[in-house]
């Protein structure tokens, strides 16, 4: 059972305990400080009755007592209700059902081992670290120090006793009636004790946790749908992307979101990123807050261990007591060959959806030094294309978002050889030009405008050349440090969709292969096709299904007009959202719906996790080819909704300071608050292939409810040809993928 807040969480069993042998604890900065925590009564532990779920961060567990002898069922119950946050608290409560007054002694075993979080999660031998511990009257001490580094935890009760190993109490509860104590748990770091997030002099209803998750609810759009499985994956996502929030607190407010629960809580570059872009109709701030931090943690120096260098995003930061254990040996790792590129993608949809114009020139400076690194450090060979290979091997092998060690293999099972250049990392970099060019008009710099749109044009032509297949009909995974085109069918040729690279007669393959039943499961795309001789779906990135995954897909489907395609996925991820309860996991199996009436877990997948929660939002984005531009004064959007959600209306999205309404049900004309209007400026209008927009947008009236969505910007007008591939580098040579035919789409050229 796992509760979260923030960058703390616990995991324990479902009765309440927690193990030093399991992958338990109480956690706060990636560090386990309790990881003994254990109630028995009259030296029994109790009988686990139920669970109830709360809030993200709260949970009471029901049990009972054991019997006394010759007595065949206990008249004690005892609830714990336990929540967390900075440190957790623990309200234990004794009913006593029986007749006459009950004495009982209970005992809370209690210890900390300050292990790393890596360590409990993959079960690997920690460094035996020297517990210091002392025991108080009513509370017991337990701390480390580690290089000049410590890290506290206090376990306080009151009316408790001290006793080997942990608390203890001594209660005689009336017939019919209750005992009540609370047990806190207080980290403290560097000798500072972090004040509780649960005051014992304060309600609960009051404390800052509670009324966080209440105000980002409050804020929420209000969905209403035909549809009980989209209604109910929509809440999810604003359950779990509340609880995924974590606070910077030199930025007060500026929330930026945790990969998942409950080994990844944490800041990641490329999981905030995509996630913020996902979430952005919902909710605007969360973009804006990934962007300032990420900006603050941007690349200054060069570090082959860590990876970092001048301008570049990070990958992951972690804040274990011992940075050695790290990914590079330090606390921000930034071996990601993504997460820079779509910095500046986020940057730009940001401002589509209405940041400001200040923010934004606080933050281009960091989108210029991200477009620098792409081509001073991202271009390892000097052909225009981006690469990664790891600096040490402390670093990951694969630095894309498919980062295990066998995601990236050639058709006939072998494995790639670094540099590598991933087919949707090109995307993004194509998507951080056409972003920047985007971002130079807002400012009115028409020069550095055009000088974007032809980098980006250039880009999108030799990558044509180099990663399409005509024998095959869809792009490479990659191009290996050989230039060799890594051939096996991926889903990663749907992010060059998403990005907006690939050549529009090239949308109707890509769909036709990703909509196969080499690809699509029927609730979602896999992540390498059946027919592929490493496929297993039950692998991390070999044939699994990543909701998000295909969510970027259905936008880039949606985006070249392939509606209803976009729609299939859409509809094949809520239906197995349902299947999980309403939550999308960080993943789960590629077997096919036809064989697997229900989707399968993946067993150690996140859950909750920050793009999977965001899934359903950007499902909306998909089915609703929903586009706007705030400082160009355009939106539009379209029905293409699954069949089976019937119909749909949002109300009360943040756009542009504003609170607009998406309607399926009357489809009244359109207006956006009187602010917006439907003519869109060039850069903004919807690409060629698509249809005139079928309005749905009206004003808003206050209400609350989920979300809704957009799409990537649509292609550019033709450029010169002639431009770079890249500042300051020259174009590679093409003679050998000259040589190959362009192709063309068996789907008769353009999309629909």
């Amino acid at each position: 059972m796992t509760i979260v807040e923030g960058s703390s969480f616990c995991v324990s069993d479902r009765a309440g305990d927690i193990s030093p042998q399991r992958p338990q604890g109480v956690f706060f900065l990636d560090t386990r400080i309790v990881s003994t925590w254990k109630l028995t009564v009259d030296g029994a532990p109790l009988d686990s009755l139920a669970v109830i779920p709360q809030e993200p961060f709260a949970v009471t567990f029901v049990g009972r007592a054991a019997a006394r002898p010759g007595v065949h069922d206990s008249p004690l119950v005892i609830t714990r209700r336990r929540m967390v946050a900075t440190g957790l608290r623990e309200d234990i409560t004794v009913h006593n059902h029986g007749q006459e007054p009950a004495g009982c002694s209970l005992v809370l075993n209690v210890d900390g081992d300050f292990a790393d979080l890596f360590d409990v999660k993959d079960a690997r031998p920690a460094t035996r670290l020297e517990v210091h511990r002392h025991d108080g009257s009513q509370e017991v001490w337990l701390s480390v120090d580690l290089g000049g580094r410590q890290r506290g935890v206090r376990v306080r009760a009151v009316e408790a006793s001290v006793v080997s190993g942990g608390l203890a109490f001594t209660a005689v509860i009336p017939a019919q009636g209750t005992w009540t104590t609370t047990v806190e748990v207080l980290p403290s770091t560097d000798g500072q004790e972090h004040a509780s997030s649960f005051p014992l002099d304060m309600p609960v209803t009051d404390t800052n946790p509670v009324i966080r998750m209440a105000s980002w609810r409050a804020a929420s759009p209000r969905v209403t749908t035909d549809s009980t499985a989209l209604r109910a994956a929509l809440h999810r996502s604003v359950v779990d992307l509340g609880a995924l929030r974590i606070a910077d607190p030199e930025r007060p407010g500026a929330d930026v979101v945790a990969a998942g629960a409950p080994w990844f809580m944490a800041l990641f570059g490329r999981d905030s990123l995509l996630t913020g872009w996902m979430a952005l109709p919902f909710d605007p701030g969360l973009a804006a807050g990934t962007l300032h931090t990420l900006a603050a943690h941007q690349g200054r120096r060069a570090d082959p261990m860590s990876e970092e260098e001048p301008g570049r995003i990070l990958h992951e930061v972690r804040l274990g007591v011992d940075p050695s254990r790290a990914l590079g040996g330090s606390q921000i790792y930034y071996g990601s060959v993504d997460a820079t590129p779509l910095f500046v993608v986020l940057l730009d949809e940001a401002v589509r959806w209405g940041l400001d114009l200040d923010s934004v020139r606080v933050l281009l400076p960091a989108a210029d030094q991200a477009l620098s690194w792409i081509t001073e450090y991202g271009d390892l060979d000097g052909d225009g294309f981006v690469e990664y290979q790891r600096k040490t091997d402390r670093g990951l092998l694969n630095q894309g978002w498919k980062d295990s060690e066998d995601s990236v293999n050639f058709a006939d099972g072998r494995p790639a050889r670094g540099p590598i250049a991933l087919c949707e990392v090109q995307a993004y970099v194509y998507a951080a030009y056409r972003a920047r060019a985007h971002l130079a008009e807002v400012l009115g710099d028409t020069s550095a405008a055009h000088a974007w749109h032809r980098r980006a044009t250039a880009l999108r032509a030799v990558f044509d050349e180099a990663f399409w297949m005509p024998d095959r009909g869809y792009y490479a995974m990659a191009l290996d440090g050989n230039k060799q085109q890594v051939d096996s069918l991926t889903s990663n040729v749907g992010h060059c969709l998403w990005g907006g690279i690939a050549l529009p007669e090239r949308a109707g393959d890509l769909a036709g292969h990703l909509l196969g039943r080499d690809m699509f499961t029927g609730w979602g795309v896999r992540t390498l096709a059946a027919s592929m001789p490493t496929y297993n779906p039950v692998s991390y990135h070999n044939g699994s299904v990543w909701p998000h995954d295909s969510a970027l897909i259905a936008n880039g489907l949606a985006r070249y007009g392939q509606h209803d395609a976009a729609a299939t996925i859409a509809g094949g991820l809520i239906d197995a959202a349902a299947a999980f309860g309403g939550r999308l996991p960080e993943l789960f199996c590629g077997f096919d719906r036809s064989s697997m009436p229900i989707p399968v877990a993946y067993p150690t997948s996140c859950s909750p996790q920050a793009w999977a929660a965001a899934t359903p939002i950007g499902l909306l984005r998909a089915a609703l080819n929903l586009r706007v531009c705030a400082a160009h004064q355009y939106a539009a959007a379209e029905s293409h909704l699954p069949t089976e959600w019937g119909r749909l209306a949002l109300d009360g999205l943040p756009l542009a300071g504003h609170r607009v309404n998406i309607d399926s049900f009357t489809r009244p004309a359109f207006e956006l608050a009187g602010e917006l209007s439907g003519d869109p400026v060039p850069c903004c209008a919807p690409p060629v292939e698509d249809q005139t927009p079928d309005p749905l947008l009206r004003p808003h009236t206050p209400h609350d409810g989920a979300t809704g969505d957009d799409t990537t910007h649509d292609d550019a007008p033709a450029e010169d040809s002639d431009a770079p591939a890249a500042p300051g580098k020259k174009p590679r040579d093409h003679k050998r993928q000259s040589q190959r035919k362009s192709g063309t789409s068996k789907k008769g050229g353009k999309a629909e």
